[in-house]
């Protein structure tokens, strides 16, 4: 360069300089369109290494289905909660039961006892893990939430489940014992004939209406210990919050039951493929609705939130939604009040050895 500068004319040094300069600069681009093409090849040769292993897996999963007679033991169990738009779900899988080839089955206990005896526990677990023709399933009933851990059990069921505000459902509940609904509007209920509003119960001070009756939602997610019976334990809520977050693949809540079905569909389509058009189109998913129900007052609102057992049912619930949003927020996206669900976010990549 230092020959260059003393024959060379200013200009022409500064032009050969300009040149020297944008040839570099075009190097490095090309140098890093290399490297991003050779990133883009190591992730092809990546998914496409991760694809043969995908498909030796499938392949070996059939052949080992296929010798057991029936490949598919997956069982969710729905230990719904008494007035939570339980029953609109369920028409739902039972409507896609057939499509998707898998079986609906109630669970019917005496007088809706949610506690199984200890006897009835073991019936339970056994039937669930080893009936193997009504796999796959779905088990559903008003019972509490059962360990399966606690029996020796290799596989466990899938739990799922939806909770409701709790005043809101013991509304519901209230009005549901005197008037029924409209889904078997000629069934006699229980409070039947029994004209007084969920207001003049909680002025009079009734027991339908009283905050004992708010105590379900954590003995039903807290499960079968004594417990979770005892009306305003703390161990009780502490322990149905476990549950709910280490226990349950998924707990909705009825405010969004939309929102859970296609959360669902998502993660569980062997069984709930379709199951979000089938609400948002179906006439079953909207038929039972209690009828004569009448909205509280903000007065006998207030009077129930002074009890402790509410503010420890809504800290529940609190707790339910808030894991529910948390969830669906890193699964779906909503674009022009539409939801939709996310595409897969991950991929696999530098699998040794290398396949052949």
């Amino acid at each position: 360069m230092g020959f260059l500068r003393i024959m060379m004319p200013p200009k022409f040094q500064l032009l050969a300089v300009l040149a020297f300069g944008v040839a570099m600069l075009f190097i490095e681009n090309q140098i890093q369109k290399l490297e991003e093409s050779r990133v883009k090849l190591e992730r092809t040769i990546a998914w496409h290494e991760v694809r043969e292993v995908e498909q030796r897996h499938t392949q070996d999963s059939l052949r080992e289905w296929a010798s057991a007679g029936d490949g598919e033991d997956v069982v969710i169990i729905y230990n719904r909660v008494p007035k939570t738009a339980s029953t609109s779900f369920t028409n739902i899988a039972y409507d896609l039961c057939a499509k998707n080839r898998f079986h609906v089955l109630h669970i019917n206990t005496t007088k809706n006892n949610p506690v199984m005896s200890l006897q009835d526990q073991v019936r339970f677990v056994q039937n669930v893990t080893s009936w193997r023709e009504m796999k796959p399933g779905i088990y559903h009933g008003h019972v509490a939430y059962l360990d399966f851990s606690k029996f020796g059990v290799k596989a466990k069921p899938i739990y799922i489940n939806v909770v409701r505000d709790p005043i809101e459902r013991l509304v519901s509940y209230y009005y549901f014992l005197r008037f029924g609904d409209d889904y078997r509007p000629g069934l006699r209920r229980r409070k039947q004939g029994d004209k007084k509003t969920f207001d003049e119960c909680v002025s009079a001070g009734g027991s339908d209406c009283a905050p004992e009756k708010l105590w379900l939602q954590i003995p039903f997610f807290c499960g079968h210990y004594s417990e979770c019976w005892n009306v305003g334990s703390r161990w009780a809520l502490e322990q149905a919050k476990y549950n709910l977050v280490n226990e349950y693949l998924l707990v909705g809540v009825t405010e969004e039951l939309e929102d859970f079905i296609m959360m669902l569909e998502a993660a569980l389509p062997r069984f709930f493929r379709g199951a979000t058009e089938l609400y948002r189109t179906g006439k079953k998913s909207h038929l039972r609705k209690t009828s004569e129900k009448k909205p509280p007052t903000k007065e006998s609102i207030a009077k129930l939130q002074q009890s402790d057992i509410w503010k420890m049912e809504n800290e529940f619930y609190e707790f339910a939604l808030e894991q529910f949003q948390f969830v669906r927020a890193h699964g779906v996206r909503e674009k022009d009040g539409e939801l939709y669900l996310l595409a897969q976010n991950f991929f696999y990549e530098k699998i040794y050895p290398k396949v052949n």
